[in-house]
């Protein structure tokens, strides 16, 4: 991920990298493999962007990291989780376009 706003994380770093931060955090689920994965990916990189300082984006490869997923109950991929102060407070599943994804990002800020 060079020259990528996003954070990989960890089953082990995910309580640090998202559950311990004060703002608001979006994680996407992803795998490799996923085809609509890698169709919002770039539209992560522009809200990751676009939303610097206010907005962190994660990502957190399901195929290496099976715990967190289970934990969130996160059954299909991309599934973008949004949390505020540590706390799981919205979920998109899908590669949904640019606009829903603000839609749901901004009540938050």
């Amino acid at each position: 991920m060079a020259g990528s706003h996003a954070v990989a994380v960890t089953d082990g770093t995910f309580q640090a990298e998202v559950e311990q931060v004060p703002g608001l955090v979006l994680v996407d689920f992803w795998a490799e493999w996923c085809g609509p994965c890698r169709v919002i990916a770039p539209v992560l990189e522009q809200l990751a962007a676009e939303y610097a300082g206010k907005l962190k984006i994660a990502k957190l490869d399901v195929d290496a990291n099976q715990q967190t997923p289970i934990r969130f109950n996160v059954r299909s991929i991309p599934s973008l989780l949004l949390f505020k102060g540590g706390k799981h407070v919205d979920t998109v599943v899908g590669a949904v376009p640019k606009a829903h994804l603000v839609g749901k990002i901004t009540p938050h800020l």
